[in-house]
């Protein structure tokens, strides 16, 4: 049986995939390796794993104008996540994404980092909803 989660703030396609799930923040600046497509920060709960084609559920949004054109970046070299889903995000980070083409999520009744990691997510944006499949 899938569970249904309604987000408040929602844009980009619909999308199908696996998820990397942490309750941490997100910074493409400081959190990753964009080249390779990993989580380089040792501190991060998501640090070793590959985020290329996985939707990303994570508590919030850090950083500002320079997240935000490198999503867009790692976009355009298709190493990057298919979706990112937060509790909470910050305005120019939700630009990046729209910006970048991906799909993006937030806005929760609920804590969404309690989707597992491994979980199969449909994220459809334009019904701001998310389900475990």
């Amino acid at each position: 049986m899938s569970q249904v989660f309604k987000a408040k703030h929602a844009q980009g396609d619909v999308v199908e995939g696996i998820c990397l799930t942490a309750h941490d923040g997100f910074s493409a600046r400081y959190d990753l390796d964009r080249i390779n497509g990993v989580f380089t920060r040792p501190s991060h709960k998501l640090f070793g794993e590959a985020y290329n084609n996985k939707i990303l559920v994570l508590d919030t949004a850090k950083g500002g104008v320079a997240s935000a054109w490198m999503i867009y970046e790692m976009k355009k070299r298709g190493l990057c996540p298919s979706a990112i889903i937060f509790n909470t995000v910050n305005p120019i980070l939700a630009q990046g994404a729209a910006h970048g083409g991906i799909a993006m999520l937030s806005g929760f009744d609920c804590d969404i980092t309690a989707a597992p990691t491994g979980s199969s997510l449909r994220v459809d944006p334009k019904n701001q909803t998310v389900e475990i499949l």
